[in-house]
């Protein structure tokens, strides 16, 4: 049986009621899904909010996914709002201090032309930086992408297009600039 088969067997299955189903599903797709909410999100502990809160929702409302094959697709969108309404109550609270982050640069063994990319992608606008993640982390499909994020296909090609020049010149003058300093 091939994945997508497999997948909507369990969506099904979770329908019926089997909730070894749903959590299978859940566990199958917690890794990209975590990835994604670290993107939009940043904070580990945010990310957590956003998964607990996106897989309660989604073990609510189940039953009213009409087509099982967009499964995956339908849990991104509740991901996504979560992280935004995350987001959105992150901007109603003062912080009075944050302790930075251990950026993946403190990590030595990691190959620096990948640091270079995700550094890159990390630095993108929000809308850029989502499409980018759906597309080459998650990879879906331009279509389903913009089921998601509820834009045209063209738009989606268009953030896509607009955030490989981005990133294309932030890694060239990253790596300009390496250059240079490793010739003195």
């Amino acid at each position: 049986m091939n994945i997508v088969r497999e997948l909507e067997h369990e969506v099904k299955a979770a329908q019926r009621g089997d909730r070894e189903a749903f959590i299978r599903l859940f566990r199958r797709l917690e890794p990209e899904l975590y990835g994604l909410a670290k993107s939009i999100l940043k904070r580990d502990e945010d990310c957590a909010d956003a998964f607990q809160e996106t897989t309660l929702k989604a073990y609510k409302s189940l039953s009213t996914l009409q087509k099982p094959k967009y499964f995956k697709t339908w849990v991104i969108r509740i991901l996504i709002n979560e992280c935004n309404q995350l987001l959105r109550s992150r901007e109603r609270t003062v912080v009075m201090a944050e302790v930075p982050e251990h950026t993946r640069a403190s990590n030595y063994y990691e190959d620096s032309h990948k640091l270079d990319l995700l550094e890159a992608v990390e630095q993108l606008d929000e809308s850029l930086r989502i499409a980018i993640h759906l597309f080459y982390f998650q990879d879906l499909p331009i279509k389903e992408i913009s089921s998601v994020l509820d834009i045209s296909d063209g738009a989606v090609r268009a953030r896509l297009h607009r955030a490989r020049g981005i990133l294309s010149e932030q890694v060239k003058q990253n790596r300009k600039g390496k250059l240079a300093y490793e010739s003195y």
